[in-house]
């Protein structure tokens, strides 16, 4: 049974009744949510927002209470263990904490095209020791001149990612 809805031009600070808020999204189904007022809709983006920002706000909190507690303590385990970066696991009071430090790997690109040119003027097969990728920044793309990109369409390929929606009034 689809939920009536006041039509209303603009949000109202404070809805009462029958007018849903973001926690009631949970029991409408995907159609009832989408016959709903435009300005409700708003309303409900708006709610979204400050909710996933609350929730980000709160996990960043946590995080840190987490690593002011454990942080030294798994990284002693780490340096025990002779690693720089990882996982590794200590416990707590019967709670395992398991604590992961991704190592994250930069390379210079300006360096890696002169050693793959060294290797192939060598005459070795550069791809024997690197990955190399080529792309074409769109933007640059889309300023070459008709003949230019004309050369290179074959090898583009375009796709679409999900679709995102977002709705503001016309005074924003």
């Amino acid at each position: 049974m689809a939920m009536p809805f006041p039509s209303t031009d603009a949000p109202s600070e404070g809805r009462a009744g029958n007018m849903p808020t973001f926690d009631d999204l949970d029991r409408l189904s995907i159609g009832e949510i989408a016959d709903m007022p435009p300005a409700l809709l708003l309303a409900l983006q708006d709610e979204a927002a400050a909710e996933t920002a609350r929730v980000k706000r709160l996990r960043d909190r946590f995080e840190a209470a987490l690593a002011q507690r454990y942080g030294a303590a798994t990284e002693a385990e780490r340096s025990a263990q002779g690693k720089t970066s990882g996982t590794v696991r200590i416990e707590d009071a019967g709670v395992v904490v398991i604590a992961d430090l991704p190592k994250k790997v930069t390379w210079d690109q300006d360096r890696l095209a002169a050693m793959a040119t060294r290797i192939r003027e060598s005459g070795d097969d550069p791809t024997q020791y690197l990955e190399i990728a080529y792309r074409v920044p769109e933007r640059r793309f889309g300023a070459w001149p008709d003949a230019m990109r004309e050369g290179f369409a074959a090898a583009r390929s375009e796709t679409t990612g999900k679709p995102v929606f977002r709705l503001e009034t016309r005074d924003r």
